[in-house]
């Protein structure tokens, strides 16, 4: 499967004062991120993945290192505007705060007002609207006002917004920080419908590990540079790595770290609650009957 997106050894530093001078935020990373994939992107605060985004979005551009969008390479010395521009098209970016990112009154003026800046014709634009609405199931809510809308319905204007522009791929920075638990889940499964269902390329960034663990495969930051790679398994199979990074594992995880040091045979790669529970009840039994065999002998 080609990448998306192949990043090699790019660095990015941001003015600082005349104190500190530059502050580096992205030390030499490089990834490849295949077309159709799920990622998500782990970091405490201040680890590098909210300005590798923007490097993404090409709201930034790198200091050095290289960077391809779709087989274009956006860094390149000669690269031509059209690139960038198509480049640009192909990569969303739905933020944090919805309200950051809604620019009209009305939800489905908010969803066209992106296909507009493209200059499609009004028929197309009202077909992707429509399209992009009942994706997210806000239909019914179309002609409603933005300002009065939950949090979880603002994300999901946004979501469709750029469904609506036809993303080859979509950065989700911290899309779920501010929702209430009901309307992350509802948010997370739109998301893992535009991924699985759609073949958008999705990179999540956040705090999460439970939405992490739904990915294909996570990149952990720390200090700028890339700490750790690989499947949800892979990376939270080492727990102890992910706390000194001073970041969290998923809470099964946790559990089945502790009852090994307990002695209980509990893989740490379960992330489904009702596994976990039956991996535990297993090791339970197998324990009791080991304690059994050697009482009797």
């Amino acid at each position: 499967m080609n990448p998306i997106i192949k990043a090699e050894n790019l660095t990015f530093s941001y003015p600082g004062d005349e104190e500190t001078g530059p502050v580096r935020a992205l030390d030499g990373v490089s990834f490849e991120i295949p077309e159709g994939s799920f990622t998500a992107i782990l970091g405490h605060n201040g680890s590098g993945k909210s300005t590798l985004a923007k490097l993404l979005c090409m709201v930034n551009f790198p200091d050095s290192g290289r960077l391809w969008v779709a087989g274009r390479e956006i860094t390149a010395e000669d690269a031509a505007e059209e690139d960038i521009l198509a480049a640009r098209r192909d990569v969303g970016m739905v933020f944090q705060n919805p309200d950051n990112q809604i620019v009209a009154t009305i939800v489905e003026e908010d969803v066209a007002f992106g296909c507009e800046n493209l200059g499609l014709p009004p028929a197309e634009i009202r077909r992707r609207v429509d399209e992009a609405l009942a994706d997210v199931g806000m239909t019914e809510f179309a002609r409603r006002q933005t300002y009065n809308l939950s949090g979880g319905q603002k994300q999901r204007v946004a979501i469709a917004g750029t469904i609506a522009m036809d993303r080859r791929c979509v950065i989700f920075d911290e899309s779920t920080a501010m929702l209430d638990p009901v309307g992350r889940r509802e948010v997370m499964e739109i998301i893992e419908r535009l991924n699985r269902k759609e073949g958008v390329t999705v990179l999540l960034i956040t705090h999460h590990m439970n939405e992490a663990a739904l990915a294909d495969r996570i990149l952990v930051m720390n200090g700028g540079k890339i700490y750790l790679e690989g499947t949800p398994e892979e990376v939270f199979g080492r727990p102890e790595a992910m706390w000194a990074a001073g970041l969290d594992v998923p809470q099964t995880t946790e559990l089945a770290y502790k009852l090994q040091k307990a002695c209980l045979d509990v893989p740490l790669t379960l992330f489904d609650p009702a596994s976990c529970a039956k991996a535990v009840a297993d090791a339970v039994t197998r324990a009791k009957a080991g304690a059994g065999k050697e009482a009797r002998r």
